[in-house]
């Protein structure tokens, strides 16, 4: 496939000026929540699109046993509310021939990278290897430059990383999964943006977890926590990330989807508490970690039990 130089930019945004939208807003407890999550929290608004308005699926979150439910925007309500219909992007050419051809025909791409490349990715830059993914909005071939969405805002990078990224001097390997966005759906405002998201919020709440997932984690503690004895502070961080911030990063998106219907304020104030009691969980889970000695009984997760069954019990009442 012929790979033409001339640059695209769907959206003309500048890095420097690009501030992070609603969903990071400086007042979140769990500004960062995970890659899918974060890069659609940016890209949406971007696209002129309420995020907040598709958070309904926040309900599902279960415990899976090893972590909580990496939480996703589902892309049936992505096209449902919004248009935007994501297919997966066939690599057989070049990751960035694939971009972009897809950037041409007026389509954001969404790419799983090595966030070793990524200058807005802090300490670990250049240091350490780990899958995150980015949504590929601008790029420059000729001048190896790509403009991209990724965490909490708007980047930009060219160069040796452009090269890292895509690639460029790896002769095999396997490719990225990769994602484009077809923005030719209906798209939906107003009441009729509100009533669809209702609609989407009760056939969630029909397949929401039969046991309150947090009741759940509590009995596999004690397993969890013989596994942190054994190992070094590193797997603390993924056990951390998995779990606690799973937890409480998709019931603070949760509590924001309440407060976006409106007249939930009592549920939404639960999701809250349960943002900032997994918050305070993590930290004991730190301790214990850095103590080496840890005790599943000392952990605080009545409280968080409780306002679960509080939230799905409102939205039961009032949805389902």
């Amino acid at each position: 496939m012929s790979s033409a130089s001339s640059a695209v930019d769907l959206l003309g945004l500048d890095p420097e000026t690009w501030r992070p939208q609603f969903l990071h807003a400086g007042d979140r407890l769990w500004l960062e929540t995970n890659c899918y999550i974060d890069v659609w929290a940016e890209l949406l608004p971007a696209l002129g699109h309420p995020a907040e308005a598709a958070l309904a699926f926040t309900v599902l979150q279960d415990f899976e046993g090893d972590q909580f439910t990496f939480f996703k925007f589902p892309l049936d309500d992505l096209q449902g509310l919004f248009g935007l219909s994501v297919q997966e992007l066939a690599i057989y050419d070049t990751v960035e021939t694939h971009t972009l051809e897809q950037l041409r025909r007026g389509r954001p791409v969404l790419i799983e990278v090595d966030s070793h490349w990524l200058p807005d990715s802090g300490p670990t830059y250049r240091k350490a290897h780990a899958k995150t993914t980015v949504a590929a909005i601008a790029l420059d071939p000729t001048a190896r430059r790509l403009g991209y969405f990724h965490n909490t805002g708007y980047h930009a990078l060219d160069g040796e990383d452009y090269d890292g990224l895509f690639h460029r001097e790896m002769k095999d390997g396997l490719f990225p999964y990769v994602e484009f966005i077809k923005r030719s759906g209906q798209t939906l405002e107003g009441a009729a943006l509100a009533s669809a998201s209702v609609e989407r919020l009760r056939g969630h709440l029909g397949r929401r977890p039969a046991l309150n997932p947090v009741t759940a984690w509590r009995r596999d503690l004690p397993r969890h926590l013989e596994t942190l004895a054994a190992r070094e502070m590193d797997y603390f961080h993924l056990y951390a990330f998995n779990l606690p911030r799973q937890l409480g990063a998709n019931f603070e998106m949760l509590g924001t989807y309440l407060q976006w219907l409106g007249d939930l304020d009592e549920a939404a104030t639960a999701c809250r508490r349960i943002a900032e009691e997994s918050w305070a969980v993590q930290f004991q889970l730190a301790r214990m970690a850095k103590r080496r000695k840890f005790d599943s009984a000392a952990l605080k997760l009545a409280s968080i039990e409780a306002n679960y069954d509080l939230v799905m019990g409102t939205l039961v009442a009032r949805f389902a």
